[in-house]
């Protein structure tokens, strides 16, 4: 039961309105669970971007928001999942990726999907620690 009263729903305007029965990300004592992000422009909720390249960038600047907004860094981030539509583009998104995480990076593991919401190429989620 401590657990429960620690829980608390994050939410930012710097990320996209969640487009569902979820939230942005979920605090719960020293951990932050992040729902997957896709490349929407917060303010507009519209695609950014054509290309996997332009499309991670965004994901990522959306996920910094969410983790701001949730008193965390990407320092703090201890896990991730990517979900790629090409495989073909791991290359592409794990360059970007990498920037974010320049020393000490997370954990993570990388699927390709058959599809994502609003024909985006690319979504991750991050969970993230604060010890």
């Amino acid at each position: 039961m401590l657990f429960r009263s620690m829980k608390k729903i994050v939410l930012t305007q710097d990320a996209p309105a969640p487009i569902g029965p979820y939230s942005q990300a979920v605090s719960a004592g020293p951990f932050l669970f992040c729902s997957g992000q896709i490349a929407l422009d917060p303010k507009t909720s519209q695609v950014v971007g054509q290309d996997v390249k332009s499309q991670t960038e965004q994901v990522m600047k959306n996920i910094e928001a969410v983790l701001t907004a949730g008193g965390m860094k990407f320092e703090n981030v201890v896990k991730t999942t990517i979900f790629l539509t090409s495989m073909g583009d791991f290359p592409i998104v794990n360059e970007i990726y990498g920037r974010f995480f320049p020393n000490n990076p997370p954990a993570r593991s990388t699927v390709e999907v058959r599809g994502l919401p609003k024909g985006v190429q690319v979504e991750v989620e991050v969970l993230a620690y604060k010890g």
